[in-house]
C-alpha cells in the first residue's frame, strides 16, 4: 500500500538504482547492461506509483540485478591510492 513505510522505502530504492545506474562511466562495460536494466527500473518505479499490486518478487530481481551491476561497475575504478604507492 502507498502510506505502507516497506512501500516508501522500496520505491525510493528503486529510485536511487535508476539514478546510480544512470551515473555509470560510459566507458564502462557494464553502463550498457545498466541502461537496459535502468528502462525496467523506471517502468517499475511507475507501476509502483500506479498499480495497486505489484510483484514484489520481480522488484527483488531488479533490486538484485542493479546491486550486482553496480557492484562490478566499482570494480573498474582504478585504485588511485595504491598506484600512488606503488610510484614512490
Amino acid at each position: 500500500m502507498r502510506g505502507d513505510p516497506e512501500f516508501t522505502s522500496r520505491s525510493e530504492l528503486l529510485i536511487l538504482l535508476a539514478t546510480r545506474l544512470e551515473r555509470l562511466s560510459v566507458d564502462s562495460i557494464w553502463a550498457r547492461r545498466a541502461s537496459g536494466l535502468r528502462g525496467s527500473l523506471l517502468k517499475a518505479i511507475e507501476a509502483v506509483e500506479t498499480v495497486p499490486k505489484i510483484d514484489n518478487d520481480q522488484l527483488d530481481i531488479l533490486i538484485d540485478l542493479s546491486f550486482e551491476i553496480l557492484k562490478n561497475a566499482a570494480r573498474e575504478i582504478p585504485d588511485y591510492e595504491e598506484q600512488w604507492h606503488k610510484l614512490k
